[in-house]
Order: C-alpha cells, then structure tokens, then sequence
C-alpha cells in the first residue's frame, strides 16, 4: 500500500470520527472490528478520493438507520411457509473456503425462480443474508485464521437458466444497486459456471447493468470449472446440493445431476 494510500485511509478515518449516533453504532456493525479494511472497501470503489468516499460511507450508514438494517437479522420473513417458499426460489449458500480462508457462495442462479413472493421479500432476504455473512460468516473466519477476512468469492452456476430469468430485471437491478452501494467490494471474484448457449443473450442485458469494477472481477469458465478453481484453492460441487433437495422440482434435479455426472466425467 503507497503513501497516498495510506493517506487517503488516515483522512478518511478523520472524517468518518466525527460522525455521531446513530451513525456511530451501525458503523460498528459495518466494519465488525476491522476499521481500516472497512475504510479501504469504500476508497476502492471511489477511486481512493477520501472525500467521494466518505460521502459513499455516511449514505450508506443513513440507509442502514433509515431501514433498521442492524435489527433485519431478527425480523425473519413470516409465516414459516413464506420464508421457505422464498429460499427455495432465491438458491444461495456457503458451499466451502478457499485457500485463503475467505468463504466461497455457490448461487444457483439458473434455478432461482425468484417468483414465490414480492420483490420486497427477495431484498429483505438478500440483505439478511449479506448481514449474515458480514457480522457472523466472516468474523467467524477472520478468527479461524487470526488474521482479517472481510470479503467472499461467489461462483453463479447457471444451470436450467432460460431466457425468462430477464423477466427479474427489475429485482436483478435492485440487488445489484444495494451491494454497489453498501455492500462495496465484498466480493473478490465473481466464478460463472455451467452456462448454456443462451447465457451470452443473458449476459448483454445484465452487463451494462454492472459497475465496471465489478465486471472486472467476473470470469466465465468452460463448463463446471473444475480445473479452474482448484488452482486458485478449492473445489465446489456447482450442483448446490447443499439446498434442501427433497423440496426441489424433479426438473431441477435432473438438471442438477446431470452436471455433476458431466463435472465428474470431463
């Protein structure tokens, strides 16, 4: 890290020491402990310009007092049938850890169907889990290791997607602005894998929606990846069979079992 790095952070911390509650508080759940690495997530994603990315900083905390985000983890999605019906069509999990320690997502991006309850139920349940990770994944694994690990790697497996996964635009984008917003640089390397012919189609919508930093980090692999990603230090089985398969449709299993069959065999 240069000396105008390092600057950057000290004025930085600066700014952000004179703010007051409820700012104060919710900032603790931000950076859970690791302040300087927390500082640095937001210069990054404003071109290390303290004062843009002081500014990012202070919104993101009103966002978080203004829609009590410190409490969403105790506000679960109710009835019981509606948070299962949610999570069975938003399939994501932690599936392993790399090399490093920092905690690998698989996102069953192709058979979520996002389609079993409002839109506000999907973001409640996307922020909750980027919380989850935040306050108890990574914490946990920063302990593990002894040393400060603040963000993910995410592998979309995009198996059974279909062109009608654009009809989620709407949601897709939502998620998309609340994690460049307030969530910044979280996630080291977005891995796409398992993509059929019609991904490209996909992939021209949803692109332009991005911020550029993070379509730097996007790396579509050939097939499962396999090879790929046990390079860079762990493998994952991209059929997310940690989701609770006996609710799933016997489409989704077929879809999922026969890429694991080609996973293994290639």
């Amino acid at each position: 890290m240069g000396v105008g790095s390092q600057d950057a952070i000290k004025q930085l911390q600066a700014f952000i020491d004179q703010v007051e509650e409820p700012l104060r508080t919710t900032f603790q759940n931000v950076h859970q402990g690791h302040v300087t690495e927390t500082l640095m997530r937001f210069l990054k994603a404003r071109d290390w310009d303290p004062y843009k990315a002081y500014k990012m900083l202070v919104d993101c905390l009103n966002w978080r007092v203004q829609n009590e985000i410190d409490n969403i983890l105790s506000k679960p999605i109710v009835p019981a049938d509606l948070y299962r019906a949610v999570r069975d069509s938003q399939l994501i999990g932690v599936s392993g850890y790399s090399r490093e320690g920092l905690p690998v997502f698989a996102v069953g991006v192709g058979l979520s169907s996002f389609d079993k309850a409002s839109v506000h139920y999907y973001v409640q349940s996307h922020i909750q889990i980027n919380e989850y990770r935040d306050r108890i994944i990574l914490p946990s694994a920063s302990k593990k290791h002894g040393r400060p690990i603040t963000t993910c790697i995410k592998v979309f497996d995009m198996t059974g997607l279909k062109l009608s996964a654009l009809n989620q635009i709407k949601l897709l984008t939502i998620i998309s602005s609340i994690d460049d917003l307030n969530y910044p640089e979280k996630t080291n390397t977005y891995y796409i894998v398992n993509t059929p012919y019609i991904f490209s189609a996909c992939w021209k919508v949803v692109k332009p929606l991005l911020q550029e930093r993070t379509r730097r980090k996007v790396q579509v692999l050939p097939g499962c990846g396999r090879d790929e990603l046990l390079n860079v230090g762990f493998f994952v089985l991209f059929c997310p069979r940690f989701f609770e398969q006996d609710s799933w449709s016997p489409e989704q299993l077929k879809l999922c079992h026969d890429e694991e069959k080609n996973c293994q065999l290639s």
